[in-house]
């Protein structure tokens, strides 16, 4: 059976530069567009784009609908065949103009990739952001072993992501000399640290205890004063892997050397809470839980609106729309207070709010 036709692949091939050059979209987003274009051809039997008709997408729709999720079992969630089915309307869209497709394509062919109006509403319907809290976060930390090099940075590493909020793939690119421990702050320098969207910022320490301070710096001195490394050195090392006494290949101390994605991170985390007797939480959720620690904390604008920046957010409004939706418990409390005798609002409360109102109002 064929594995692929060569067509089809130069086209791809195109598209692909197409995603990262012009639209300037990560890899991960090309990825998404392969990976989509994959199981669309593996339904065709790689049949040629340049046959595409309107069933194809028809029967593909209704065939992604029944496939299962290889680790659950379950059947592929609305959101899955939303992304996939996007991924796939803007490839035909996209194939529509090019030459030697423009006379065989029909544009509005594409449309047919759509959901019905429901299932897409479910599909991005937006849910509530699940997150520890600061207690559950601080007592994984504290029963985590830290006798080796191993587990002093996997505990380090954890307190380091709480203390600054940084997002794992830019924690696993830094650089001892990124931290100082005099001013307090994270320079995630974008030359050299893998931010989102490659943007420079200064992250300050969030007033998160001192203890988790103490930890994060504990791991520095020790990277800098023990093990004698410089500022070029990664801030958390990959595990050195050695040919044991039993000639098996077993985990032996650190590497010099950053892990090359942020998968080994969130295996850390997992293990740290399963071990904790908790549910597992990824590292994003930790800037989740400092978006709520910063609606108790900050009593002016301007200190939620530094609270925000110090989260990379330009603006403060992307803080409270894709992060500070009410936690459900919180809501309920909050509407059964409503119910009681209300003292007059707070001028801090009623600040904020006017400054709220001011910056979606210069939202073009």
């Amino acid at each position: 059976m064929t594995k692929y036709n060569a067509e089809n692949e130069r086209i791809k091939r195109k598209y692909f530069a197409y995603l990262k050059e012009a639209m300037r979209n990560s890899e991960a987003t090309v990825d998404a567009a392969a990976k989509a274009l994959a199981r669309f051809e593996a339904h065709t039997k790689h049949k040629d784009f340049k046959a595409f008709h309107y069933e194809q997408a028809i029967a593909f729709k209704k065939n992604l609908a029944e496939q299962k999720a290889q680790q659950s079992g379950e059947k592929l969630s609305k959101a899955t065949l939303h992304a996939t089915l996007t991924q796939l309307k803007r490839f035909f869209q996209w194939l529509a103009w090019q030459p030697g497709y423009k006379s065989r394509l029909q544009y509005s062919d594409a449309e047919y990739f759509n959901l019905s109006d429901k299932d897409t509403r479910i599909a991005t319907t937006q849910r509530e952001q699940k997150a520890p809290t600061l207690e559950q976060i601080k007592h994984v930390i504290s029963t985590m072993p830290h006798q080796t090099d191993i587990e002093k940075r996997n505990r380090a590493l954890i307190a380091f992501t709480l203390l600054t909020g940084a997002r794992d793939s830019a924690i696993a690119s830094m650089k001892l000399k990124h931290v100082d421990l005099i001013e307090n702050y994270v320079n995630q320098d974008a030359r050299e640290v893998n931010t989102k969207f490659s943007k420079t910022l200064n992250t300050f320490f969030f007033p998160v205890g001192d203890e988790i301070r103490t930890i994060v710096a504990e791991w520095i001195t020790y990277l800098r004063e023990e093990k004698l490394w410089g500022n070029d050195d990664p801030l958390f090392p990959v595990t050195h892997v050695a040919l044991g006494s039993s000639m098996q290949f077993a985990a032996d101390g650190l590497d010099r050397k950053h892990w090359s994605n942020a998968t080994p991170i969130r295996t850390i985390f997992r293990k740290a809470f399963t071990d904790a007797g908790l549910s597992y939480f990824n590292p994003h959720s930790f800037r989740n839980t400092l978006v709520r620690l910063g609606e108790e904390v900050c009593k002016t604008p301007e200190q939620f609106k530094a609270w925000s920046q110090n989260l990379g957010h330009e603006k403060v409004l992307t803080t409270f729309l894709s992060y500070g939706g009410v936690a459900c418990l919180r809501q309920g409390e909050i509407i059964r207070n409503l119910a009681k005798p209300q003292q007059a609002m707070q001028p801090d409360v009623s600040e904020l709010a006017k400054a709220l109102a001011r910056e979606m109002r210069a939202i073009p």
